[in-house]
């Protein structure tokens, strides 16, 4: 319908004082949207599809279906067994380093299949997370933050999620090891984390007000360091009861390949990870670059996102932007040598998730909708307006190169089981990289000296609401796509 017979139907409301206008939705406009589409043979068929079918599950192009296999160029060495699985729980960054890491491990040791334990990592996220929230409720209540003020409303509104960055992880292995997971297997409230969270955000909450209450009549730093000392022995409490205490020494009994016995222990977690671990995989000497393409924050610097971290007296989060061509060439290299990559991404856009195709043309919006969806802006209008953030995180297990060594499409190591893609592991091609990926993590040693210096400057402070911060701020997975 051409758009001048619209505006006849328009009625225009002027607001006298601030000289604006409005555009109602009249009965009569209705009419007329209503008789447009059920004009359009196209529309009708559509509609009769989605009655009973999946809105995206319709869209897929069967033609990029065929045209997908999981062959490539270059690929790691071996591959992780068992697939991994998150559960109901927004663990995947978690899940995603441990998966990168038994790579060189079960190597090393010769194992048919190894999982270390993710429930070891995210007992002592969950309370090195609290603590972290807790004291910075105490910085922000010094500052002047008002509770309803945007700062302090946003960091309420989830004090404690599942989520996290790299920089979180390497805290968390640094201070407190890992373990193998049958040392301490999953729990309930691992895989499925919600009541837990709920548990933690109302106390969090309550927490906070008698913070402030403390704060605003003037207590002094001992009076704040006793009740945060009172309120995380409650905390430490509930994720023990949830998640149960890691011990703090094990010993892991288990046979390599030729089913020859072995036996390491009694040992600490974090002796394990500096004995028998750190040799072939060591979380320092990684580096995290990521793309932010937002004409404000340029390439070449370091950034961070305020209040965003885990524990108190950790490492900073810090991101080093750089052009998405970077990114691939360095996953590439990394690959190349035999490491996998750890990513983060947008897992749910344009992704065919039984399927495991990630390919910006696998849904055919156009011809079923008649409008392009996920890809009307550009990348970096998409981080502005709000329509794109990083969701997950998984790894990079193989690549194809073409005769100039440009990368074509990736193999993906997923953790949510293996009933998604093959066994579950997905595809993605490059053009849905440059557009839904946000971060890599690759060992430095193949990072130009000019992209390390980067690391060396004080990083920009972005808010702590930025797109940017937002893998560390998932809840739950996205097992719907």
């Amino acid at each position: 319908m051409p758009p001048t017979i619209f505006l006849q139907l328009y009625i225009f409301c002027f607001d006298t004082s601030l000289f604006k206008m409005t555009v109602a939705l009249t009965p009569k406009l209705v009419e007329q949207y209503r008789e447009q589409v059920e004009s359009e043979s196209n529309s009708l068929l559509a509609m009769n599809a989605c009655f009973k079918t999946d809105p995206l599950e319709m869209c897929v192009r069967r033609s990029k279906v065929i045209a997908t296999n999981h062959i490539f160029t270059h690929k790691v060495e071996s591959e992780g067994r068992p697939i991994t699985n998150q559960k109901s729980s927004g663990r995947c960054w978690i899940f995603a380093c441990l998966n990168v890491m038994r790579l060189p491990f079960v190597k090393q040791f010769n194992l048919e299949e190894f999982e270390f334990s993710q429930s070891h990592l995210f007992f002592w996220d969950k309370i090195e997370r609290c603590n972290y929230f807790l004291n910075k409720m105490v910085d922000c209540a010094k500052r002047g933050e008002e509770v309803e003020g945007r700062l302090v409303s946003f960091l309420l509104h989830d004090p404690t999620s599942d989520g996290g960055q790299w920089d979180m992880i390497v805290n968390l292995i640094t201070r407190y090891g890992v373990m193998p997971k049958k040392c301490f297997p999953e729990s309930f409230s691992a895989e499925n984390s919600m009541r837990m969270n709920r548990i933690l955000q109302s106390k969090l909450r309550e927490y906070t007000r008698e913070l402030r209450t403390v704060i605003n009549k003037g207590g002094d730093d001992a009076t704040i360091t006793e009740t945060l000392v009172r309120q995380m022995s409650e905390i430490y409490r509930i994720v023990s009861i949830c998640l149960g205490i890691p011990p703090q020494t094990f010993t892991w009994e288990y046979y390599d390949k030729s089913k020859a016995y072995h036996k390491i222990g009694p040992l600490t977690p974090l002796e394990f990870y500096t004995v028998y671990v750190k040799p072939v995989y060591n979380v320092e000497d990684k580096v995290c670059l990521v793309t932010d393409p937002r004409p404000n924050n340029a390439y070449g610097l370091a950034y961070t996102v305020d209040c965003l971290g885990n524990m108190v007296g950790g490492r900073r989060t810090i991101y080093n932007n750089q052009p998405v061509e970077t990114l691939m060439n360095l996953s590439s290299e990394s690959i190349k040598s035999g490491e996998a990559v750890w990513f983060g991404c947008e897992v749910g856009k344009r992704f065919a998730g039984k399927l495991g195709i990630q390919d910006i043309d696998i849904h055919d919006y156009k011809a079923a909708f008649g409008v392009e969806v996920n890809i009307g802006l550009e990348k970096a209008d998409r981080l502005i307006y709000g329509e794109s953030l990083m969701t997950h995180a998984m790894i990079f297990t193989a690549v194809t190169l073409d005769e100039n060594g440009t990368a074509e499409k990736w193999r993906v190591e997923n953790s949510w089981g293996e009933d998604r893609g093959e066994k579950g592991y997905l595809i993605m091609t490059s053009e849905w990289f440059r557009e839904f990926v946000f971060e890599i993590v690759v060992d430095k040693k193949h990072v130009p000296d000019e992209v390390l210096a980067v690391f060396s400057q004080e990083p920009v402070i972005l808010p702590a609401w930025d797109p940017m911060g937002a893998l560390a701020r998932q809840v739950t997975p996205q097992f719907h796509l």
